[in-house]
């Protein structure tokens, strides 16, 4: 197997771990941990990691993604830097790194925003001319 087969594998088999956990992440914001000001942030690194998986979004780099996966797998684990059962502290490190990422992979997750909210316009356009039309038909 080639490095960059062994690599994405890796990449694929973490983004899987990621998926199987999103109601984890999702308490965890909600649980008062600190992290609540990254909840808009840590719902679209998992739709860009989600769409990434499903091949709906691939216009991203290796490292961006790597980076989302590591960031993100990182507030998973609650044996890190600081244990996030101690009190008031332990979710810091977490933040800390997050931000870090969401920073690295800033100009990438721009992008993938804009894309995402194409996709909803177009989707909605979608909805509205089959609803146009199922109009015309019932007449």
């Amino acid at each position: 197997m080639a490095k960059d087969e062994k690599r994405e594998k890796s990449l694929i088999d973490n983004i899987k771990l990621i998926l199987g956990k999103e109601d984890k992440m999702q308490d965890k914001v909600k649980d008062g941990s600190g992290l609540e000001r990254y909840a808009k942030d840590l719902s679209v690194l998992l739709s860009l990691v989600k769409d990434y998986y499903q091949g709906n979004y691939r216009d991203i780099p290796y490292k961006t993604i790597s980076a989302a996966v590591v960031g993100l797998l990182y507030v998973l684990n609650p044996i890190d830097l600081i244990p996030d059962f101690i009190p008031f502290i332990g979710k810091v490190d977490d933040a800390l790194v997050l931000r870090f990422c969401l920073k690295l992979i800033e100009k990438d997750l721009n992008k993938y925003k804009a894309w995402q909210s194409k996709q909803s316009g177009s989707n909605n356009n979608t909805d509205k001319i089959s609803m146009h039309k199922s109009k015309k038909s019932s007449k």
